[in-house]
């Protein structure tokens, strides 16, 4: 990243002969399939296709025989090729396309609602008429919409978070038990990993093949509606990964779609995504950014998704990303211009159309305002904060007698923490490829790792910056995330990980509840340090406090194997505390050490530290005060040792 790049103005975006350009009324057919009337029990269908180098295409499926001859299709301009044909809801069709060397090619539809199930590769009619029943909903989310709001993302993977015998729940039964679990979890959001229609279990979705389409394994269209109109019902929303980055190179896909390259870069060094075996979408073409973006407006609008997760947008921003040579820009830097103004324009459109939903970038370099106004910034909502997971992680993976040596990377984020908003995540990509769980990443012995863990949640849930939790972090799953597997239910029934979870829910709606912990996280009003250079004892202590109400807490973590019986604070003003939360509860598997539950400040006699706060610190434990104001302190005697 080049430092002196800015953002240049957003041009006004028109692009009326544009295939895709979402939401346009116009004469003309749209790319997909649309039911035009009901005639008994099947519909007549208009079908369209953009493949504006093809010699000729044609509809083929069941109906006809898959006959390349029976159902032609006419060219209607503009690129697109169109037909009508009567079929019943969920036939299965494909496009075959002619090209002009002599080739057919049998492609699913790129616009298709729905999709045969894998391992079968064509598309399938679709529509329904489900009644949604989230309008409270939705209107809370307008009404909130841009004020300070708590966000804990509890992050799915649908096909592994639970199964029946070894097979995927639906999206209704997943509906049904996903939500009130993840509301007890005091979870705001439901985060899942993309369920746009793909071809290989094993890419966990993140190699799509259908842009409009919910995944067949899990159900239908309408069955992914009522998963979220049920979780909007209990209170949360739902936030869809969604991929704009890349796509495969399976044959039945958008590569060389009519023949050429249509969808990807017409350079093919420039097209591959070598990392991961994939190809890149040419962000120049406004037909494909018309295509992505109507995509994304598609999740939002037809099924009532409340934001979208944008992913690797790392791998779009720079020219040289995963690769050794590249050619610079027009400005001469590294960046990826026409990727920039996409994304701008993605955020723009967004915004203006559901101001409600949120947009957040999986961004992991130091790309300058990921998050803004889209006039002076990348524009998303939010940026994944890598910098905290990757610094405190490490942290915690370091063994006690060293912490000393590594407590910079706890304090550090804190030097850019209101550079961006961010939130604060840990993801499915921490727990795979022998990275470890998160448990198994704590050092110490087996009750260290759990105590450790929760000090760890505690720390996390109380820094600036919004939540997010992979699934089976809650109790604390051993083994890593296995896309095939059910998460290890049966853990929940010894002590430890049955503590761990209770924890998380105590931590979880005590975030949700406390606005000192979420509505003001613009700068460090909100935020301050009370305790944060002690390495050698491996503690640190904070404020955090409401914009709203004014109201603190106090936040105390003890990092070390070690019992502290008096340690000394230096608060800023004289202030009694509650205590709210104690990590090393036994209902937690704790140790059950004693911590006070109620401390005070006193007078001392030093100049720049007049009051002192002394609390009880069990070891590896988190504990949250709730503070007032006290107008008179106890002056303590001059021979008590300072600092403790």
């Amino acid at each position: 990243m080049s430092n002196g790049f800015t953002y240049e103005p957003l041009p006004a975006y028109f692009a009326p002969k544009s295939a895709f350009r979402p939401f346009t009324r116009s004469s003309g057919p749209r790319p997909g399939a649309f039911p035009l009337e009901k005639r008994g029990d099947n519909y007549r269908w208009q079908f369209a296709v953009w493949a504006p180098h093809a010699a000729s295409v044609s509809l083929v499926g069941d109906f006809n025989g898959w006959d390349a001859a029976a159902t032609p299709m006419r060219e209607v301009g503009n690129g697109l090729w169109a037909t009508e044909a009567e079929l019943p809801v969920g036939a299965i069709y494909k496009y075959c396309i002619h090209t002009p060397d002599g080739r057919k090619l049998l492609k699913a539809d790129p616009c298709a609602k729905y999709a045969e199930l894998r391992p079968g590769t064509a598309s399938r009619t679709w529509t329904d008429s489900f009644r949604w029943t989230d309008g409270d909903w939705r209107r809370k989310q307008t009404e909130t919409s841009g004020k300070p709001r708590p966000l804990f993302i509890y992050e799915v993977h649908l096909g592994s978070w639970r199964q029946d015998g070894g097979e995927f729940y639906n999206y209704r039964r997943l509906a049904d038990e996903l939500a009130p679990y993840a509301l007890s979890l005091g979870a705001t959001h439901v985060e899942i990993l993309p369920v746009a229609e793909h071809p290989l279990d094993m890419s966990w979705g993140y190699q799509c093949t259908g842009y409009f389409a919910p995944t067949s394994r899990y159900g239908t269209p309408e069955d992914f509606k009522y998963f979220v109109n049920t979780l909007h019902r209990h209170g949360l929303g739902v936030i869809l990964d969604w991929v704009p980055a890349h796509f495969p190179k399976d044959a039945h896909g958008l590569r060389q779609f009519d023949g050429v390259p249509l969808f990807e870069y017409g350079n093919e060094a420039y097209a591959e995504h070598r990392d991961w075996g994939t190809l890149r979408f040419d962000l120049g073409n406004v037909q494909v950014r018309d295509f992505l973006l109507a995509s994304a407006l598609h999740w939002l609008k037809e099924y009532h998704i409340d934001g979208l997760r944008v992913d690797a947008v790392s791998s779009m921003l720079y020219l040289d990303f995963g690769r050794d040579k590249f050619s610079p820009n027009r400005k001469g830097g590294r960046e990826d211009l026409e990727a920039v103004e996409f994304l701008r324009l993605l955020n723009r459109e967004v915004r203006r159309k559901f101001p409600h939903a949120l947009m957040i970038a999986e961004e992991a370099t130091a790309f300058p305002n990921v998050t803004g106004d889209p006039e002076e910034s990348l524009g998303f909502h939010y940026k994944w904060n890598m910098g905290w997971m990757h610094d405190s992680l490490a942290y915690m993976q370091t063994p006690a007698q060293e912490r000393k040596f590594a407590h910079a990377k706890l304090t550090f984020p804190l030097m850019y923490a209101f550079d961006e908003r961010f939130i604060l995540p840990l993801s499915h990509d921490e727990c795979v490829h022998g990275k470890k769980s998160f448990i198994e990443k704590m050092s110490g012995a087996y009750e260290e790792k759990f105590a450790l863990l929760r000090a760890y949640y505690a720390y996390m849930f109380t820094h600036p910056g919004k939540k997010l939790l992979f699934m089976g972090g809650e109790f604390a799953q051993f083994i890593e995330w296995r896309y095939a597997e059910s998460l290890d239910w049966f853990l929940e029934q010894y002590d430890s990980h049955r503590g761990m979870l209770a924890f998380v829910k105590t931590l979880g709606n005590l975030y949700k509840s406390e606005p000192a912990l979420w509505d003001d996280e613009a700068g460090w009003a909100g935020f301050s340090w009370v305790q944060v250079d002690d390495a050698d004892r491996n503690v640190i202590a904070y404020t955090r406090t409401s914009r709203e109400t004014g109201e603190s807490l106090l936040v105390v973590i003890n990092f070390s194997t070690s019992f502290y019986q008096n340690y000394r604070l230096h608060p800023a003003k004289p202030v009694q505390g509650t205590l709210i939360l104690n990590s090393d509860r036994k209902e937690f598997y704790g140790s059950g050490y004693p911590a006070a539950e109620q401390v005070q400040t006193k007078r001392v006699h030093y100049p720049n530290t007049p009051w002192a706060l002394d609390v009880t610190l069990p070891p590896l434990s988190a504990l949250i005060y709730r503070l007032e104001d006290v107008e008179n302190a106890a002056v303590l005697p001059e021979t008590l040792a300072y600092p403790a």
